[in-house]
């Protein structure tokens, strides 16, 4: 009998994931989605539906004592016409929490932009695949494996050479996170290497990611989905994509984030919640948007369009933003002492800068995103830091 043949079929189900909000069954198997279904039905475009989509932090949990594993799933591929396609999306396989193999699949659907200004694209149909693990350590473990975070992946069924059944609750904290295409893991190359995953595994939490590329616009929905999900800590990282989209002027934002922190605090009214702003990212630090892809260099990267002087009208930098943010937390906090404020530019700052520069003036590379999470388990899962554990 041949290896394939001795291989059990387990189909995936919803309690085989974590990091999602809701699962959607298509012809092929489950679509893991990071905001609920009637959320959905208010995304305004093509762009947050996508992103939302992508499983960034979405993971499957099992245990097994497999030494082989294989994941078939029907992944979708972004791609810019005129352009060569990205590297197929990695899934990073953790036994016991570390990480200890990588597979891709190849084949897929396409979505392929096709005006990059106003996200038009075409939907190109394609087939299935699979990801492969072997010579995985023997006897029993707990596994993950980690969906590529810029991939919309359709999970189909495990193959295995011993069951699975699906990991424990584990009783970790769960880190509510939204941000924009830095928290969704923009540059960086494997799923669990996206920023917020390495804070989460050093902070010992699980994590739910809301990082959406483009789409941290303060909106109500995302704020209303954040209410009513399960959470022990709460963290926002607003402001870039408002300047980058010049979506908002000063008047518009500040009671904007005040309403976003209102909702959210109906449902969690006393957890840590913390109001992260923009690292560091001098295309925008007193330019304002609209953001424009700049391809004179031969290589994509983005220029701000805006003009400084019109700042004193009420268009947003990220000089502006810090000032807000810091002085609605220093409001609310008075009467919410568990609401905190995180400066970005001490996540990502001018020395960071220096050692690891933004590839494309805006996103940061994947030695970026280590630094990154490194510096935010330092400043908040430290003992004295926001989301410390509780003592006493």
């Amino acid at each position: 009998m041949s290896t394939e043949q001795k291989l059990i079929t387990t189909p995936v189900t919803a309690d085989f994931l974590r990091g999602h909000l809701d699962v959607e069954e298509t012809a092929h198997g489950l679509l893991p989605h990071r905001l609920p279904a009637w959320a959905r039905r208010r995304i305004p475009d093509d762009r947050l539906a996508v992103a939302e989509a992508q499983p960034s932090g979405v993971r499957l949990a099992f245990r097994t004592s497999a030494t082989t594993i294989r994941l078939d799933a029907l992944p979708t591929k972004r791609v810019h016409r005129g352009f060569p396609p990205p590297p197929d999306g990695v899934y990073d396989l953790l036994v016991d929490g570390r990480l200890t193999s990588q597979a891709t699949v190849a084949g897929g659907n396409l979505h392929t932009i096709t005006d990059m200004r106003t996200q038009t694209a075409e939907f190109t149909p394609g087939p299935a695949g699979t990801a492969h693990f072997t010579d995985l350590p023997t006897g029993g473990k707990d596994i993950q494996i980690w969906l590529p975070h810029a991939e919309i992946t359709e999970v189909i069924a495990l193959r295995t050479d011993a069951p699975v059944e699906p990991a424990p609750v584990t009783g970790r904290r769960v880190w509510l996170h939204h941000g924009s295409s830095i928290s969704h893991g923009s540059n960086a190359v494997f799923p669990s290497t996206i920023w917020p995953a390495l804070a989460a595994s050093a902070g010992d939490v699980e994590l739910i990611n809301l990082g959406f590329g483009g789409s941290a616009l303060v909106d109500p929905f995302t704020a209303r989905a954040m209410r009513d999900t399960r959470a022990d800590l709460i963290s926002l990282k607003l402001g870039i994509n408002v300047v980058n989209g010049d979506t908002m002027r000063l008047r518009a934002f500040a009671p904007a984030v005040h309403g976003f922190l209102d909702t959210i605090r109906e449902g969690h009214p006393t957890i840590p919640l913390l109001l992260v702003s923009p690292i560091l990212c001098p295309t925008h630090e007193n330019t304002p948007g609209p953001l424009m892809p700049d391809l004179s260099s031969g290589t994509l990267t983005f220029k701000a369009t805006g003009d400084p002087a019109e700042t004193a009208a009420g268009r947003l930098t990220l000089t502006i933003v810090r000032d807000v943010l810091a002085d609605i937390v220093r409001q609310r906090s008075i009467e919410d002492p568990n609401l905190h404020y995180l400066d970005g530019l001490d996540l990502y700052g001018e020395s960071d800068h220096d050692e690891f520069p933004l590839p494309d003036a805006i996103h940061p590379s994947p030695e970026g995103h280590r630094r990154i999470g490194e510096n935010f388990a330092k400043l908040v899962f430290a003992d004295d830091g926001p989301f410390a554990i509780p003592t006493g």
